[in-house]
């Protein structure tokens, strides 16, 4: 598993001084150390996705809350649910789903089905999308929509709900 140094560098991964043996020469590792540095290497990759794998899915679990939550508190308030529109990729054209739900960003990327489900509501274009409409499949919810994008579009889930709760 390669992660990118960039990559790397968003997920505060940070390369170790320790990291390449003392035998590498100018061109890298080489011989019996370089394949005992390429394992370790391997191994710690592999443990560093296991981590952002569990990590990713706790998440997963407390988003999955905060919707259910929100579905309830929707309804308690009369908040009729909406049909849903998927956006193609290129953000040129709008397809029907067969769902309905609540929009939790302005440019309705993403949406709360009635289902308590998180949508992501991107979708591959096409004529046949125009006149059959689409499925969109259920996604696992983040804790905060837009994380890693540019400043001022990210926001934790909690707020957008409280956002549409509160009718904006």
């Amino acid at each position: 598993l390669h992660l990118s140094l960039r990559r790397q560098r968003q997920m505060g991964i940070r390369a170790r001084p320790d990291a390449v043996p003392a035998t590498a020469g100018p061109a890298g590792p080489s011989g019996a150390a370089a394949d005992d540095w390429r394992r370790q290497r391997t191994e710690a990759a592999a443990h560093q996705q296991r981590e952002l794998d569990r990590q990713r899915a706790r998440e997963s679990v407390a988003a999955r809350a905060l919707l259910a939550d929100f579905v309830a508190r929707a309804r308690d308030r009369g908040l009729a649910p909406e049909p849903l529109r998927a956006r193609a990729f290129d953000g040129t054209a709008t397809y029907r789903t067969p769902l309905r739900g609540w929009y939790l960003r302005r440019n309705h990327s993403v949406a709360v089905g009635e289902d308590g489900e998180f949508y992501v509501l991107s979708v591959p274009g096409g004529v046949r999308a125009r006149l059959r409409g689409v499925a969109v499949e259920p996604s696992d919810p983040p804790l905060v929509l837009g994380k890693g994008g540019r400043d001022g579009e990210s926001i934790d889930l909690a707020d957008a709900l409280a956002l549409v709760l509160d009718g904006r």
